[in-house]
Parts: C-alpha cells; sequence; structure tokens
C-alpha cells in the first residue's frame, strides 16, 4: 500500500501566494488513523500549531480507536472526533461510515499526520478542501532542520514551509511540546496519589519498565538498572508505574502505581522528578504531561520518537553504557 499511496496527491502544485488567508481558514482536518496511545500523542504538537496558527478554527480528527477522546479533552476547539473501529474487517459498516463522513464535510485545510500513512493520504486526497497538507518532504525543508525526521516536529515543519510559499508571515516560535493539558484539579489529585503511595516529602524518580515486542527488555537488564538507581539515588523515592498488564519486570520490588485512566496516570507522573522506560506509548504519556524524561532505544529510531523538551533524553543502548545513562539522568536531576 505504501508503494501504490505514496504519489497520492501534492501539497505544493495548486495553491499560489495570495490565496490563503489566516482569518478564513475555520475548519482543519487532520488525519492520523493509527490506535496507539504513543501515536496519538504525538499529534499534540501539529495540533497546538494549527489552532496557534488559525485562531478562527477549529480542528476535526481522523483517528483509529478510542483514546483520542481522553488525550485531547482538554482542547476546547477540537470540535469532532471521527474514529475508524481499530478492526475494521470486523466492522465494514462503521468504517465505511467514517470514510464517508470526510466527504460529506468541507474543510478549509486538510493535514495528512504521517506522511508514511497510506489511508491517511487517501483520506487526504478524498476529503473536500482547497488546502492539503499530504505530507511529503522536499530537500529544502529537510537540509534546513537537523531534527525534521522527528514524527512529532516535520508536520509542523511542512505547514510553516507550506505558509511560507504561500506568502503567510508566521511567528517563528519554538514547536509546541507534547501536551495533554492537565488541569490544575488533575495535577493536585496526582499529588494525592503519589503522596499515598510514598508518604514523605522526598523527591520521585518514577520507572516504566515494559514495552512492545522487541522494544522491551529483559528482567535482567531492569534488575541491573534499578539496583545502581537506588545506589545513586538514596534520597528518592524510586516507583514504578505498571502497565495494562499488571506485569512488572523488577518483580514489584518498588512501590507501584497502577492505573487504566491515562489522565490519572499522567497526573501521577507530573508530580514526580523525572520519569525513565523504554520507547513506549507511556514514555510519550509522560512527555506530554510536561515531565523530564528518559526514553531508551534499542530496536526504533530515537531521532524519529524520542521525548523532547523538558530538559528530555533519549539514549541508544546499543552505542551507550549504563554509566552514560546515569550521566544523563544526573544532568536532568541536578
Amino acid at each position: 500500500m505504501g508503494c501504490i499511496t505514496k504519489h497520492v496527491g501534492s501539497s505544493y502544485t495548486n495553491p499560489q501566494q495570495g490565496d490563503l488567508k489566516v482569518e478564513d481558514i475555520k475548519n482543519v482536518l487532520i488525519i492520523r488513523p493509527n490506535h496507539r496511545l504513543g501515536n496519538q500523542l504525538l499529534l499534540t504538537p501539529i495540533v497546538q500549531e494549527v489552532l496557534n496558527t488559525f485562531p478562527n478554527c477549529t480542528v476535526d480528527l481522523f483517528v483509529k480507536g478510542g483514546v483520542a477522546h481522553p488525550v485531547f479533552q482538554n482542547y476546547k476547539r477540537v470540535d469532532k472526533i471521527i474514529k475508524l473501529p481499530r478492526k475494521p474487517f470486523n466492522n465494514l459498516f462503521k468504517y465505511a461510515k467514517s470514510w464517508v463522513s470526510v466527504k460529506n464535510k468541507t474543510y478549509d485545510l486538510v493535514i495528512n499526520g504521517d506522511k508514511n500513512s497510506s489511508s491517511g493520504r487517501l483520506l487526504t486526497q478524498s476529503a473536500k478542501a482547497k488546502f492539503k497538507l499530504f505530507g511529503e518532504s522536499t530537500p529544502e525543508i529537510e537540509n534546513k532542520y537537523s531534527d525534521y525526521e522527528h514524527i512529532s516536529k516535520y508536520p509542523i515543519y511542512n505547514l510553516r514551509y507550506f505558509l511560507e510559499k504561500l506568502g503567510v508571515e508566521i511567528p517563528k516560535t519554538k514547536l509546541p511540546l507534547l501536551d495533554i493539558k492537565l488541569t490544575d484539579a488533575e495535577i493536585e489529585n496526582g499529588k494525592i496519589i503519589l503522596d499515598n503511595l510514598i508518604k514523605n516529602n522526598k523527591k520521585t524518580i518514577c520507572i516504566y519498565t515494559n514495552a512492545t515486542g522487541n522494544k522491551c527488555y529483559s528482567e535482567a537488564w531492569w534488575e541491573t538498572f534499578y539496583n545502581r538507581l537506588k545506589k545513586e539515588y538514596p534520597n528518592y523515592n524510586i516507583i514504578e508505574m505498571l502497565p495494562i498488564e499488571n506485569i512488572s519486570k523488577i518483580n514489584f520490588k518498588a512501590p507501584h502505581f497502577y492505573s487504566k485512566d491515562i489522565r490519572e496516570m499522567g497526573s501521577v507522573l507530573r508530580n514526580t522528578a523525572i520519569f525513565i522506560a523504554a520507547d513506549n506509548g507511556v514514555m510519550h504519556l509522560a512527555s506530554a504531561s510536561l515531565v523530564p524524561t528518559v526514553g531508551f532505544f534499542s530496536v526504533t529510531n530515537e531521532n524519529k520518537y524520542q521525548p523532547y523538551g523538558n530538559d528530555s533524553f533519549a539514549l541508544n543502548t546499543n552505542n551507550t553504557n549504563i554509566d552514560d545513562w546515569f550521566k544523563a539522568i544526573h544532568e536532568i536531576l541536578a
């Protein structure tokens, strides 16, 4: 499908300078048909960029599964979330209905959130809109930004490049971070949960020892890391956030917290000093909760998925060692 659809649509063929006026952009569709938590969280920066750039607009999201609702619940100008069923062949009617709903509304701007998504490119092509961004890159953009490869950043760089081509002046602001926009009440509730767990005033380090497939490190790996962590930081609490499977790679040796509510998870993380995990959706949740995050990478591309902002680090464990990891952790905690 990728080979078939990679040449579908072009962002830069038809629009001319002066065609687009910021104040006229009222309805925007952003497409990211992927059900994973991490991929929905990684969409939050482009949503913020669109809302900041077009103050008169509302945003519809085309996603898969239901996790987008808690992720974007505090985005007041996110209007409609169109959901593909996670298993389309078991829900063909719902699947078709979701596709048709895109064609039944006229948008001012449509953005494909992932240039490698075949369905995203096809949906962008079929949507009714004068301005469309399919996600394709050009050497001019790629050569300009050293971090262009990051999956959250290149849609923003593409949008800014597109607007510049149309003669739209945009402020040279920093790129938005991942953000689920926790409320003060949620953060306070997270503090209460954490305080009941640790029962002291020391700062807290949170680890998460699970990940999917071969991104997951072994029990021996995590045992070694956890023992070193206790040795290096005796004046910190060390807690473990458990995955939905309720398992632990350190055999539940640390005080642990379990929840299926991603906003509650984020509110607890917000009250910690640092979050440490392998590359996974909860790593991105910590980042979107504005927590300093250390992400360990061994099989996926850290340039594409690394946590950024909030003094966060990505560490490739294939070419670094445990001393390097603790140097990075110390830089954050210091």
